[in-house]
């Protein structure tokens, strides 16, 4: 997956936004101003940083060698992806609607409204 088609990816998502909090190196998903991804899209080799349901994101562990806790966040809550070709794309993308989808349900009803996902 290239980073081009990673920012498509996590941007195709209602109301999801990116910033740069971190310098312009870092790019960080928000949805709602509630962080849901954050990688460094020109680093090689490309990494990102999902948030993830903790059972979850053993199991992606597990079940993939390039998939760790997430790097300087929650190690429960956050995995840390290495898009070395390891990882199927769909999976990735699956991966990020699923952390997207995880801060969305925590939104109050009146902002899932407002983006439409009630």
């Amino acid at each position: 997956m290239t980073a081009a088609k990673l920012r498509r990816a996590c941007l195709s998502l209602p109301g999801a936004s990116e910033d740069f909090p971190f310098g312009e190196e870092v790019s960080v998903f928000r949805v709602a101003g509630k962080l849901f991804a954050l990688g460094r899209l020109r680093a090689e080799p490309l990494e990102l940083t999902l948030k993830c349901e903790p059972e979850l994101a053993e199991l992606h562990r597990a079940a993939w060698p390039a998939v760790r806790p997430g790097y300087h966040m929650n190690k429960r809550h956050w995995n840390t992806v290495t898009l070395d070709g390891s990882v199927p794309e769909p999976v990735v993308v699956a991966m990020i609607e699923d952390a997207y989808d995880l801060v969305v349900a925590a939104l109050p009803r009146a902002r899932r409204e407002a983006l439409g996902v009630a």
